[in-house]
């Protein structure tokens, strides 16, 4: 539990602290989160110029081959993690590649059949977090968690304040009391410091009850950071 809320602190300095880069500014050097934080990355599979909702013989031959693609990315070792959405939205699913280059895990993404058919597109994020991902059980079931992506909110500034940095501890503190409650199970940044800052995954009754925590979050309340959930379906043993 303590490294799990030492990863959490670099966390919070990586998605809270992190200033926009204006462009009089120069960026900042790149820098690596510490304490055994991995760099993975996630492809966010959404809806490509192809894409239909109709169910026809293509679209089922075309989600067999997703299917089969999905076991096969996780038996190998080259997806850590991968699942459907299934509210309907824009995205449809995520990967989280174990790759070696940003550049392997794109030919990895693009790789799937639905993808490379333009049925799907996928968006690419480095990615960082503890390594905690296990094999799923086998025979592969899915189970429901909810993945939260934090986005800068509506009041995100760069500046360093006292009141930035007293929400910033808050922040920290509510996220350690959702992990001793069992209810925030992993949680790591993207590294390419765009609108996207980091995902929370909880493991919930309902979307209602993972809403009403992130509304929890003063970094939320303030309007600094904003929360998009999604009703995320995983295989069972890869998240602790």
């Amino acid at each position: 539990m303590k490294t799990f809320y030492r990863l959490l602190t670099v966390f919070i300095l990586l998605v809270v602290a992190s200033p926009l880069v204006s462009s009089q500014q120069k960026p900042e050097p790149k820098t690596e989160p510490a304490h055994k934080m991995v760099e993975f990355h996630m492809a966010l599979l959404k809806r490509g110029p192809k894409w239909t909702a109709a169910e026809n013989e293509e679209t089922k031959r075309l989600h067999q081959q997703h299917v089969d693609y999905v076991m096969s990315a996780l038996d190998s070792g080259k997806a850590v993690l991968a699942g459907p959405f299934t509210d309907g939205g824009e995205i449809d699913g995520v990967f989280i590649f174990r790759a070696s280059s940003a550049a392997e895990a794109k030919a990895w993404a693009e790789a799937d059949p639905t993808v490379a058919s333009g049925f799907r597109i996928a968006e690419m994020h480095p990615w960082w977090s503890e390594d905690i991902f296990s094999k799923p059980t086998k025979p592969i079931k899915l189970t429901q968690m909810f993945l939260a992506f934090l986005t800068r909110g509506e009041k995100w500034t760069p500046e360093k304040t006292p009141a930035t940095e007293e929400i910033q501890k808050g922040h920290m503190a509510n996220i350690n009391r959702l992990a001793e409650m069992k209810k925030l199970i992993a949680a790591g940044p993207f590294g390419d410091n765009g609108r996207l800052r980091g995902i929370f995954v909880f493991r919930v009754a309902s979307l209602d009850e993972a809403r009403a925590l992130t509304a929890t979050d003063p970094a939320v309340q303030a309007g600094r950071l904003a929360m998009d959930i999604h009703p995320w379906m995983v295989p069972e043993g890869v998240l602790p």
